[in-house]
């Protein structure tokens, strides 16, 4: 009867040694995600600046553009946190999105092999982003599925275990994509 309390005792820890050390990894999971992200974000900030001085050269009196554009990129590097920094992230593609608009207005920009070639490289950029923002909010559900499981549920919290937020676009943003685009002649 002892080896039999002795053998279910020793199987209680063996898995919870294995469901924490699988809660560790999906942690480290996560900040990897976030990191990539950030990555992203460097390469994204650090063209931004290239744009504004191509601009600048063609259409230097949209100062007002300019100008949000280079608010929106401080306050984007400046963010901390996942929500602050989803939303000053929406805010900047709002901006550099304007920015980039003033091409229609002036041709000799839209030719522009500068900014042409920046366009390409802000679209790869914002392509590699999307893809690690999904992997990032891939990433957190699995974590807070695991941590929110049982019966990892009972003592996860206790050991530092604690739900993570998505990089999330936001409520306004959310409703204007999810809105039909509207066409105008």
């Amino acid at each position: 009867m002892g080896w039999v309390i002795l053998g279910l005792l020793a199987a209680v820890v063996v898995y919870l040694i294995i469901t924490y050390n699988g809660l560790v990894a999906m942690r480290q999971r996560v900040g990897q995600a976030f990191a990539d992200i950030d990555v992203q974000l460097k390469q994204r900030h650090d063209l931004i600046p290239n744009l504004i001085e191509t601009v600048k050269g063609y259409a230097a009196h949209e100062r007002g553009t300019l100008d949000a554009v280079i608010a929106a990129r401080n306050a984007a590097q400046g963010a901390t946190g996942v929500h602050a920094q989803a939303a000053a992230e929406q805010q900047l593609s709002g901006a550099v999105g304007r920015l980039l608009a003033l091409g229609e207005a002036y041709p000799d920009l839209k030719a522009s092999a500068n900014f042409q070639q920046l366009q390409v490289d802000l679209g790869n950029v914002e392509d590699k982003l999307a893809a690690a923002r999904r992997f990032f909010n891939n990433a957190v559900g699995e974590f807070n599925a695991a941590i929110q499981a049982f019966p990892a549920v009972l003592f996860a919290p206790q050991m530092g275990f604690t739900p993570r937020e998505f990089f999330d676009v936001g409520e306004a943003a959310r409703t204007q994509l999810d809105a039909p685009p509207t066409v105008k002649f």
